[in-house]
Formats: C-alpha cells, structure tokens, sequence
C-alpha cells in the first residue's frame, strides 16, 4: 500500500520534529550504533574459526564490502522517502502495512533490547571498576537509560550534541589503542604455522559462513541515519553522505583494529579469547591494561546506549504517526522529542534489563529479524524502482542494480546460514512472525488506526 508523506515540521515549532541535523550527526550516530561491544569480542570467535592473519583479515573486508553496498543500496530510499522511522517506512511505503508492521514492531523491541544489552555491560564493567559499585549492574543499567532518556527528553539538540561527543570519544578511544599497539605492541610471530590449523575443502568453506555471519553482525548498525530522515538538513543530499561517509569510518576502525590485534598477539592467542583486546591492552600496557580496556568499552558503550534510546523513538513515533500503535504516542515535545515514545521506549528497556533471562531469550529470537529487514528493504528498492519509476530521487545507488542484488544475496545467505545454525531460535522467530498477522488484524479492527 503506498501511503502519501506527511508533512514535515522544519521550524523549531511544538508538535513537529526538527529539522536540525546535519551529516557529523548522522556519521556519529552510524558510529555509535555500530561500533560496540562486537568489534571488542568478535575477534577471538573469528580467529577460531580462521587461524590465519589474511584469512581472518578478508573476512573483515568482505563484511566491510557488504555493509558498504547495503549503504549505498538504503541511502536511496532514505533520500527517496525522508520520514524518521528507518527501515519500517520503507517497508510500509513499498510493501503494505503488514510488511511496515512486522518490521517496525521486531525493530523497535530488538532496538529497546540492545539499550538494556549495552546498559547491562556498562554495569558489570563499572562494578569491575570500583568495588563500591560491585552486584549493581542492574541499578547501574537502570539508572543509565532514565539519565540517558532525560537527556534526549530535553530535545533533539541535546540527543545530538550528546551522540556526537560520545561518537567522537569512542572513535579517539579506538585510535589511540590503535596507535599505542602499534607504537609499543612490538611485532609477534607464530611459533607454530598457523596453516597446520586452517580447514580445508568443504570445512573452510563452512567456517568462512560462520565467520561472515559474526563479521555482519557486527557491522550491523550503518543504516542508523535513516531512523531520523526528515530530522536531516538537505536529506536527499546529506542521508548518502552519512551513510558512506559513516559505514566508510567504522570498516577503517575495524580493519586498523584487527590489524593492531594481529601486531599485538599472534592468531592463536587471538583465537578464542572472549576479549582478545583486553589481551592486546595488558600486552601494551600491563598491570593497566585491563583498566584501560574496560574503560574502553564503557566508552564504546555509552555511544551506542544514547543511539538506541534515539532509534528505538523513532521507530515507535513513525508506527504512532501511521496508526500502527495509539496515536497519542506520536506527540512532540517543545524540543522536538517524541516524548511519549522516547519514555514507552525506555521503559521497555528497563523490563528488559530487570527481567535478564526471558531479555536474552527475546533478543535471540529477535536477532533474525534484524537480516530479514534488510532483506526487505532492498525488495522495496527494487519494487519502487519498477512501480514508481518517475518518482524523483535526490540520489541514486551506485551501480544498481548490481549492487543492491549482491547486498540482497548476502543478506538472504546470511538469514539462511542463522536459520541452520539456530534452528531452535529460527522456530521460535518463524511463530512470532505467526502470530504477528492475527495482531496486526486486531489492531486494525480496535480502531487504533488514526
């Protein structure tokens, strides 16, 4: 069902999100929802499965490549259709309301579970640090989201400003480990060779799977602009600049990172390590390096905790907005904050983080939505290409259709090889997709549609 684009409050007026932000916010916010507690733990999951430098490193490029080309790909539709909400507007404009509602409803809940998952680390790192703050995590993680919410509840210039200096932080925290590896690391060498452990033939080929899927998944994040769209100056021309100029910033990051890894420990110590950084650091640092990892990630940390809670509001206004969910929830505040949905958004973290287990429980499930929106995202490329041919767009994605179809194909491989990895979870995720349509139907008929 195509749907009609509502207007767009671009003054500093009651009632309308502002159009305030720029393209250092939106390659702030690519950064702080993307690099994260992934980059720091992947590493030794990856060299695991791939104990070999070049190998380990081409899994981190291709990962790099396919987050670049699904930028490209969506920077497209964000300019085409610049409405705050991310991938579930696309969804709804190009595929229907059910499509929008399934989208919207698995982004928002897994978005509200990554702010409690990141609450929950900054508690236990911090509670590492100083004894006083030892068996808090959950006050600790509680208390981060109301502060972070309060801050973003004085209006979208404080989100911002807040997301750019904590982006900033994280990106010269990381820099500067980089640069201190690679300053006094000092160069390792393999006692043993590493191919003696590689697999070969048909094993090699299924551990490269696993590899990428760890790899993407920890790229995930770079489409964080699009949450934000008509809050965006000069959209058509500043959503693609974010979006590159953002995904190209995290694949640097990472590669530099893991390059300073391999420069740091050899791969076999690297294999394995549950936070083979934290081992990079004693190596640099010694009797401080734990201190400085984990202040590391806690800086790592706070970025994305302020991206979410700034995501998940969107998401939520935009199903408001468009009758998917009360419409009262759509109100702006005089800053230019959907409140309602910034604090409905925020409390649903808090069950989260105080409920831990049946928390981990729905994020795993919710895990494979996060592929499968993508995968409808580029459908919708293709289908506003086909159905809506003359529509202007400020930006078209390089090299479409080739690139868009090569994202699409690595995204559904990469659902495919989730859903035979965790057959149990991919169950449980194809039953809430079920049961989503009876919902979506009850919904419409109680008359919450606007």
């Amino acid at each position: 069902m195509k749907t009609t684009n509502a207007p767009v409050a671009t003054s500093q007026s009651t009632g309308g999100l502002w159009r305030v932000l720029g393209v250092g916010f939106g390659v702030a916010v690519i950064i702080g929802n993307t690099v994260g507690a992934g980059i720091l733990r992947v590493p030794g999951l990856i060299a695991q499965q791939l104990p070999d430098p070049w190998l380990f490193l081409g899994v981190w490029i291709v990962g790099g490549l396919y987050a670049f080309l699904g930028a490209i790909s969506i920077a497209e539709l964000g300019a085409m259709i610049p409405r705050s909400g991310g991938q579930y507007v696309f969804a709804r404009y190009a595929l229907g309301e059910y499509a929008g509602f399934v989208v919207g409803w698995s982004d928002w809940l897994s978005t509200c579970g990554s702010t409690a998952a990141v609450a929950i680390v900054i508690g236990e790192f911090l509670g590492a640090l100083f004894p006083a703050l030892s068996g808090k995590t959950v006050i600790i993680a509680v208390s981060l989201t109301i502060l972070f919410a309060i801050l973003q509840w004085r209006g979208v210039l404080w989100g911002s400003r807040v997301q750019n200096v904590t982006s900033v932080v994280k990106a010269l925290a990381f820099l500067a480990l980089i640069a201190a590896a690679f300053a006094f690391g000092g160069r390792v060498t393999e006692a043993t060779p590493t191919l003696a452990n590689v697999p070969s033939g048909l094993a090699l080929a299924g551990a490269v799977v696993l590899a990428l899927q760890s790899v993407i998944y920890t790229y995930d994040g770079w489409a964080g602009v699009v949450y934000f769209s008509e809050e965006v100056r000069e959209p058509g021309r500043n959503i693609p600049r974010s979006m590159v100029g953002g995904v190209l910033s995290v694949i640097a990051i990472y590669i530099l990172f893991n390059l300073a890894l391999l420069h740091v420990l050899p791969i076999s110590q690297i294999a394995g390590a549950d936070f083979a950084a934290g081992s990079a650091a004693q190596v640099i640092f010694g009797r401080h390096g734990d201190v400085i990892f984990r202040w590391l990630t806690i800086l790592a940390m706070l970025s994305g905790l302020n991206a979410f809670h700034l995501m998940a509001t969107r998401v939520l206004f935009a199903m408001s907005r468009d009758g998917m969910v009360s419409p009262k929830i759509a109100m702006v505040n005089t800053g230019g904050t959907p409140s309602l949905a910034l604090f409905s958004s925020a409390a649903i973290a808090i069950l989260f983080i105080v409920f831990g287990q049946t928390f981990e429980k729905v994020i795993t499930v919710l895990a494979f939505f996060f592929v499968a929106n993508y995968i409808v995202s580029f459908t919708s490329l293709f289908v506003l290409r086909w159905r809506e041919p003359e529509t202007a767009r400020p930006y078209r994605a390089w090299g479409y259709p080739w690139t868009t179809a090569l994202a699409l194909t690595g995204s559904v491989a990469f659902l495919a090889g989730a859903v035979l990895s965790d057959t149990r979870n991919s169950i449980y995720a194809l039953l809430l997709l079920a049961a989503s349509y009876p919902l979506f139907r009850s919904i419409q008929k109680a008359g919450v549609r606007s």
